[in-house]
C-alpha cells in the first residue's frame, strides 16, 4: 500500500516573488551613495559582446566606425576593454556596438539602471499593440455606457 501524497502547505512567511521584484525595485530607487555604478556590469557586458561575435574585432571595429561616422580602430576596441586601461568605451558608440556585435547586453544593463526595460523589434510592436488593444477596449466601454446613458434618458422620457 502506497502512502497518500503529502498536500502543500504554503509557508505564509515566506516572501512571493512579486514581493522581492517590489524589494529590488526599492533597493535600486534607495538613495544610497554609488547606486547607478554599473562599470563592472558594463565592461562585462562589452566584453561578452565582443568575445560572442561572430565576426573578428577588425570587422567589429569597421562596422562600429561605418555606423557611428566616427573613426574607431581594432586598438581603440581593445583598449576600451583592457582592465589596465582607464579608458571605457563611450556611451555614443553603444549603440553601433550593439548591432555590429548582434548583443543588445551592454545596452539593456544602462537601460535597465535607469528604470527603463529595453524590448527588441517584434517584442516592442507586441507592447504597442497591446497598448492599442487596451485603448479599444476603454474606448469601447466609455461608448457603451453613453449607450445606456442614452437609453435611460430615452426610457425616462
Amino acid at each position: 500500500m502506497t502512502k497518500p501524497s503529502k498536500k502543500f502547505v504554503s509557508d505564509y512567511s515566506q516572501m512571493s516573488l512579486f514581493d522581492l521584484l517590489l524589494v529590488e525595485r526599492d533597493e535600486l530607487s534607495s538613495k544610497r551613495p554609488g547606486r547607478m555604478c554599473i562599470s563592472a556590469k558594463l565592461l562585462a557586458s562589452v566584453k561578452g559582446a565582443i568575445k560572442q561575435a561572430p565576426k573578428s574585432r577588425e570587422t567589429l571595429a569597421d562596422e562600429m566606425a561605418e555606423l557611428s561616422g566616427t573613426e574607431i580602430t581594432v586598438h581603440m576596441l581593445n583598449s576600451w576593454c583592457a582592465d589596465s586601461h582607464p579608458h571605457r568605451l563611450p556611451a555614443e558608440f553603444i549603440p553601433a556596438l550593439c548591432i555590429a556585435t548582434g548583443c543588445t547586453e551592454p545596452l539593456r544593463i544602462m537601460n535597465e539602471a535607469s528604470g527603463v526595460f529595453t524590448v527588441a523589434g517584434p517584442d516592442a510592436l507586441r507592447a504597442e499593440m497591446q497598448k492599442d488593444v487596451e485603448a479599444k477596449r476603454k474606448i469601447e466601454k466609455g461608448i457603451r455606457q453613453k449607450e445606456a446613458l442614452i437609453k435611460a434618458l430615452e426610457g425616462k422620457q
